[in-house]
């Protein structure tokens, strides 16, 4: 492609790689470097074919203006100055550098001995230079036009309202059969009419999708023939991965996310920010080390060294203005020109750490809150990290949502079987009240959920008592050691068909459980037909039929996918179900019912000795009928059914007595997880003796 040779001053804003119809303006921050030259490659990336020093220096900012470039252009950076640990800096010009703001990678990286600065092998480890080109094995960055804007919009579903799914792109559809194997693992492929219409006929609102930035494979995965699957080692947050890209065209995202927006799902990001692929200080030098090493990572004091509140080697140091700006520059790019409707935040207590220390008043919280644009988003926290005190579940400030593993893990323990679980349950299908009524928060504050990506499958929780992580090569070091699962009596595989009954009936509780309680529920991708890893709780390296579902489950398993569909149709028809406002326990009416009542098996409300008897596995809940705000006319209309919700987590058979329901009106039975269909159509008088079975559940309907 046909360049001119000089550089011009341009500007130096914005940062990036910047098409404005007749060249491309390029800029980079660096506080450090001493100079920055852009290197351009020919039309595959192969062969580098010129280096040009950025001419001028603006507050930090290196930049120059390229006329006659256009879209198209593959280009990096090398960036010079002292190769320098003790004080921080790693310059090593001999290395090419991604631009932290490319749109767009030529490739996939792939791990390579070249992209260490220093000398693999030598005595001195970090302290050596190494002099050896790796252009050759590094992803350019390519300059691409600007987003065409139309009328794209964000969808702003209630929190209330919504339910998350949880996938990872590729894992996703790679074995999908309506997929052709050329698009197998892409955007193009998750935007397939097949695999869109699963997820909406699921009644899911939103899919939120595992890291979709380019990410790097570490040393050793690399050694044992594995690599990075799950994306949580990003090396670049504006760029999709290009395994993701069918076409290596950008547009394909958008497209896909507005094919989701045509059916009414939104798109949530999971964005990792707390740290990057370069890892710790015998990582590779890909990008952010070797443009400025002592600005992107939070060091030690002797600098030599990386803070590591994440468990992966480094933290990025967002409390440098220009660190937060790239993140708030990509926040924003997503947003608006890829039209995501909100993010989750990977070990979000490291984003808002000042001086070491998690502090919810972070510049962090303060930008992405003012932001016009990302005000309107959701924002979801994985709210810890690894640091000092890093555990701030409700931590965090008003409008964000969290991940809630109190409910995962108390969820898990009562359908386990534990003794004296009964609060810890009660609090989980209220909304959490216990951890997040405060600072007028609601129960929308809490996204609740039973499985995810990083742990077993809800076929797995079910099989497997312990985690069979063999394949990942570490020796059983990785992956969590606490599941709270329950294998029903035999590990792994069986053939029993006893043991395969309380399995299905047990994933129906644990579904029912999700997704009847108040709070924002989270689905694991492929948990509605039995996605299984084989015991795997941690297959984050496993790019293989490991990690990728196997959709040939699905007619084995359509009663449970029409149970959860039934669910979460149920949960959209009822607002007591998905409440904006936590239960207080007041009367709703001069009858004096009120809101929330709990229940023993005996058929009263429950006192203290029932509470704290650890032998007590059943617990009941009647709910009272409650109206809700309709959004667009902003009149309250009355649901008029009150609901009773059975829960026996126990190996034995318990009668409950159920509540009166006054005159002439009984308790129907919508939902009995001892039943194989969970639809009984079965009518019951107030006061009569319902036989809940075993390790069941059952949800009763009136009309008031």
């Amino acid at each position: 492609m046909p360049v001119g040779s000089r550089l011009k001053q341009g500007r130096p804003y914005p940062l990036g790689a910047t098409f404005d119809g007749q060249g491309v303006n390029f800029a980079l921050f660096s506080a450090n470097a001493e100079k920055v030259e852009l290197c351009l490659f020919d039309d595959d990336g192969a062969r580098e074919l010129e280096r040009l020093s950025l001419p001028e220096c603006t507050e930090e900012v290196w930049h120059g203006y390229l006329p006659g470039a256009r879209p198209g252009l593959f280009y990096g950076y090398r960036v010079h100055g002292p190769y320098d640990p003790a004080n921080g800096h790693r310059f090593n010009a001999n290395k090419l550098l991604i631009d932290p703001y490319a749109k767009q990678l030529s490739g996939p990286l792939e791990w390579n001995e070249l992209h260490y600065a220093y000398i693999a092998g030598d005595p001195r480890k970090d302290l050596s230079f190494d002099t050896r080109d790796d252009a050759a094995v590094v992803p350019k960055g390519v300059v691409i036009a600007a987003a065409v804007q139309d009328d794209g919009k964000l969808l702003r579903t209630p929190r209330s309202h919504t339910v998350i799914y949880e996938l990872h792109v590729r894992g996703y559809t790679m074995r999908h059969p309506s997929v052709g194997t050329e698009l197998r693992g892409t955007m193009a492929a998750l935007g397939h009419p097949d695999v869109i219409r699963h997820i909406r006929d699921l009644g899911v609102t939103a899919v939120e999708l595992l890291p979709v930035h380019p990410s790097a494979t570490t040393r050793a995965l690399a050694k044992n023939g594995l690599r990075e699957f799950w994306g949580y080692n990003a090396i670049n947050f504006f760029a999709p991965e290009s395994r993701y890209l069918a076409q290596g065209d950008v547009a394909e995202f958008r497209r896909t996310v507005q094919a989701f927006h045509d059916a009414g799902i939104e798109v949530i990001l999971d964005v990792v920010f707390n740290h990057t692929g370069e890892v710790d200080k015998l990582g590779p030098t890909l990008s952010f080390r070797g443009i400025d090493n002592a600005s992107y990572y939070c060091l030690t004091g002797d600098k030599s060294r990386y803070l590591d509140f994440t468990g992966c080697g480094n933290t990025l140091n967002i409390s440098h203005p220009r660190v937060l700006q790239m993140v708030m520059d990509s926040l924003r790019y997503w947003a608006k020109d890829m039209l995501v409707d909100g993010f989750r935040f990977d070990l979000a207590v490291s984003l808002a750490r000042q001086d070491q220390s998690f502090s919810p008043e972070a510049a962090f919280f303060s930008c992405v809150l003012q932001d016009p644009l990302l005000a309107k988003t959701k924002l979801i926290a994985e709210p810890w990290d690894l640091g000092p005190e890093g555990y701030r579940l409700s931590g965090f400030p008003p409008r964000w949502s969290e991940w809630n593993d109190r409910f995962r893990n108390d969820v898990r323990r009562f359908w386990r079987g534990d003794d004296g679980m009964l609060g810890d349950l009660a609090f989980r299908l209220s909304g959490s009240s216990d951890v997040f009524d405060h600072a007028k928060r609601r129960p929308t504050a809490g996204v609740n959920f039973v499985t995810a990506h990083d742990g077993f499958t809800l076929d797995d929780l079910v099989s497997y008592k312990v985690k069979h992580n063999e394949a990942n090569k570490e020796n059983g070091a990785d992956g969590a050691d606490g599941n709270f699962s329950w294998n029903c009596g035999v590990e792994g595989p069986s053939d029993d068909p006893a043991i395969l009954r309380l399995r299905e009936r047990q994933k129906r509780n644990l579904m029912a459980t999700l997704l009847l309680s108040l709070g924002i529920p989270m689905i694991l991708a492929g948990d509605e037909f039995g996605r299984t890893q084989r015991g795997n709780n941690n297959a984050y390296c496993q790019d293989n039929e490991i990690g990728w579902i196997d959709w040939s489950e699905l007619d084995r398993n359509r009663d449970l996918l029409a149970f959860v569909q039934r669910l979460v149709r149920l949960r959209a028809d009822h607002p007591v179900f998905r409440r904006s406002a936590f239960f207080l326990g007041d009367r709703t009416d001069e009858g004096g019912i009120k809101d929330i009542v709990w229940l023993s098996p005996e058929g009263h409300e429950m006192t203290q000795a029932d509470w704290t008897s650890r032998r007590n596995h059943c617990l009941g809940v009647r709910y009272a009928a409650v109206s809700e705000m309709d959004a667009e006319t902003y009149t309250r209309r009355l649901d008029p059914h009150a609901f009773l919700l059975l829960m026996n987590a126990g190996d034995t058979s318990q009668k409950f007595i159920l509540p009166d329901t006054g005159a002439d009106r009984k308790w129907s039975c919508v939902i009995d997880t001892a039943s194989a269909d969970a639809a009984p159509a079965t009518h019951f008088d107030g006061l009569s003796a319902f036989p809940l079975e075993a390790h069941a559940l059952a949800l009763f309907v009136s009309e008031v």
